[in-house]
């Protein structure tokens, strides 16, 4: 019995690590998507004040 609860908890904890392992992948990939968005509107912003001053 005590060999049967060792190995559940050994495949327990590997899952652990593998689900935690995926869960901060794919929260650095949406973090890099929103920071690239952010910097697409920011680009955007530069751009039309330029506009703005050559026009003045």
């Amino acid at each position: 019995m005590g060999d049967l609860l060792f190995q559940l908890f050994s495949m327990l904890v590997m899952v652990g690590f593998v689900t935690v392992f995926i869960y901060i992948l794919v929260s650095y990939l949406n973090r890099s998507k929103k920071s690239s968005t952010i910097e697409d509107k920011l680009d955007r912003i530069i751009e039309l004040l330029e506009q703005e001053r050559k026009k003045e």
